[in-house]
């Protein structure tokens, strides 16, 4: 090794946070020339005529200036358009990971935790790692159903200042029993937040969100990508008033771009567009695992989400024969031992799900 390698380690080593140095880095495979069924996102653009009308109204921004950082027009059409009941403070965020971060460092009193089920979303345990705090892990039950009895067991000994419950979850699809996710919000009570983060919310087509008066301590969290416009990163949750005060003294002024911003704006006065195109997708859910339950040797698990969980043998294998024939799944084996054998499937168009099959059922038979 190099003496400049070596003074390059050592600087890096008294400057970075342990903690930080022993990640690495959220990766994301390069999807070029697949079907790219990894990532949940909405296979269908917008029509024709409404992206040229789009187009048009993203001409007259001025990004020269900076965007109105109180978003005011922006949140009003989120809270009447996407179901936030009246009187409830939003925050927007780029993206639902901003808004984790919010939520992470806006709680990072020396000693807190963050508590949720695993396996989850991986950001919860990484922006908590970002941010100094202790993450504690719930396992779920071997079905995937929420272990309510561990988790209040470890509310009662961890006190955790944020507890995150995924309705529906990611990477599994389960949702959760309302009464189970109702004892856990009483059970945190007035020492910590907890966050329904309901990214999926359009094909679960139920909501803690118009509960946001019943308690306190709850958090709603969206995200409008899993809808049809991941391309703009937007996020927005909503809560009690004096929560969000709080969380709104952390968020970066000028977080959300004027692109963004009208884009958002624009696309969701439509959002009918959108719901339609979510509804074809949960059409299109059942008929995916309707075909994949035929199969032999194939395990799917009940999916509230635009994705589907299945279990294999030799997963891993499988995997490998399906980027052979170009077609791009997660891989979420190696992410927790109650994912064993597990893929992960993005609900598509039939054109792209049936391609899938195809090329599934021929690395299924070829293992």
């Amino acid at each position: 090794m190099s003496s400049s390698n070596v003074t390059n380690l050592t600087t890096l080593t008294n400057i970075i946070r342990p903690e930080i140095a022993s990640l690495s880095a959220y990766h994301v495979p390069d999807s070029a020339g697949f079907v790219k069924l990894d990532a949940m996102e909405n296979p269908f653009v917008l029509p024709s005529e409404l992206q040229q009308d789009l187009a048009h109204h993203l001409a007259q921004v001025a990004m020269n200036r900076y965007p109105v950082p109180s978003y005011t027009n922006l949140k009003s059409i989120i809270a009447e358009k996407l179901g936030v009941p009246a009187g409830h403070e939003i925050i927007v965020g780029n993206g639902s990971d901003e808004l984790i971060a919010m939520i992470s460092v806006a709680c990072a009193k020396p000693g807190a935790k963050v508590l949720a089920p695993v396996p989850g979303f991986v950001m919860y345990a990484m922006s908590a790692k970002f941010a100094g705090l202790e993450f504690i892990g719930v396992p779920l039950n071997a079905d995937f159903t929420l272990n309510k009895n561990a988790m209040l067991a470890a509310i009662a000994e961890h006190q955790p200042a944020i507890t995150y419950l995924a309705y529906p979850n990611n990477p599994t699809g389960t949702l959760y029993d309302a009464d189970d996710m109702v004892e856990i919000l009483h059970a945190v009570g007035n020492t910590g937040v907890v966050v329904v983060d309901e990214a999926y919310q359009p094909f679960a087509q139920t909501s803690f969100m118009s509960r946001l008066a019943e308690f306190d301590n709850l958090v709603v969290m969206r995200t409008v990508s899993k809808l049809g416009l991941a391309g703009i990163r937007l996020g927005y949750m909503a809560g009690n008033n004096a929560l969000m005060n709080e969380f709104e003294k952390v968020r970066p002024p000028y977080n959300i771009n004027v692109l963004t911003q009208a884009a958002a704006e624009f696309v969701l006065q439509r959002v009918e567009v959108l719901d339609a195109q979510a509804a074809a997708l949960r059409a299109q859910r059942s008929q995916l695992a309707a075909a994949l339950s035929a199969m032999s040797g194939v395990q799917v698990f009940p999916s509230a989400a635009n994705f589907l969980l299945i279990r294999v043998a030799n997963a891993e294998q499988v995997f490998v024969k399906l980027l052979n024939h170009k077609i791009l799944v997660k891989n979420v084996g190696k992410m927790h031992t109650l994912l064993e054998n597990c893929l992960r499937i993005t609900v598509s168009t039939q054109e792209e799900n049936d391609l899938f099959l195809a090329a599934f059922a021929a690395s299924m038979s070829s293992k």
